[in-house]
């Protein structure tokens, strides 16, 4: 089974939180609703779940369940020497100019 980025899930949550408390603000704003609609129909999808209640509780234990050990740093500055690429969690096969 394919799982979401932790990136993406931890993002698109703050963007349904940030859109409800704007629609809790300002009820009546329609282009607000609309963000708020969207973006739960993307969390819906992404994490499998049929309504935003459910795909939010999802998405929170699903970021609860990948969540780093206290202590871990990414980016730890590991290098492989000999490529000049960095060997860390995400920086596999880069350059040490992170693609500039």
């Amino acid at each position: 089974m394919l799982l979401p980025g932790r990136a993406q899930v931890a993002r698109l949550l703050r963007r349904y939180r940030r859109w409800e408390r704007l629609l809790m603000a300002a009820p009546h704003n329609e282009a607000v609703r609309r963000h708020l609609e969207d973006t739960a129909y993307t969390l819906c999808i992404l994490m499998g779940r049929r309504t935003a209640p459910e795909a939010v509780r999802a998405a929170e234990e699903y970021l609860a369940a990948t969540r780093r050990p206290r202590g871990h740093r990414h980016g730890s500055g590991h290098r492989d020497t000999a490529r000049g690429g960095d060997l860390t969690a995400g920086g596999a096969g880069r350059r040490g100019d992170r693609g500039r």
